[in-house]
């Protein structure tokens, strides 16, 4: 019977620089049993056209610029990482945080 080893390692993001960067201004955030998923798109201003839609579908389409599945066991990771990143910069130089979620 073979003896398990134990490996300590971080892993590293390889950035070889051709993986184009996308922006994204909204978070769609849902679940299944198994994983989570993080839907990024990217919400322009809105013409007047654009409004009208709006106020008769009660929705404005925002185009998905990249969708995130991650399975449970990284979700806890993610938001301490996420939450000591929002302290350390609002220590070292405090933006204009929203005052609750945006939705």
């Amino acid at each position: 019977m073979s003896e398990r080893k134990q490996i300590n390692f971080t892993i590293v993001p390889e950035d070889d620089r051709t993986q184009a960067r996308s922006y994204a201004n909204f978070c769609a955030i849902s679940h299944t049993p198994f994983d989570f998923t993080l839907t990024f798109c990217e919400v322009m201003p809105l013409s007047e056209d654009d409004v009208r839609h709006a106020e008769a579908e009660h929705a404005v389409r925002a185009p998905v610029r990249a969708k995130v599945v991650l399975p449970l066991q990284v979700l806890p990771g993610l938001i301490v990482a996420l939450q000591e990143h929002a302290r350390l910069l609002q220590d070292s130089a405090p933006p204009a945080w929203p005052k609750g979620p945006v939705h």
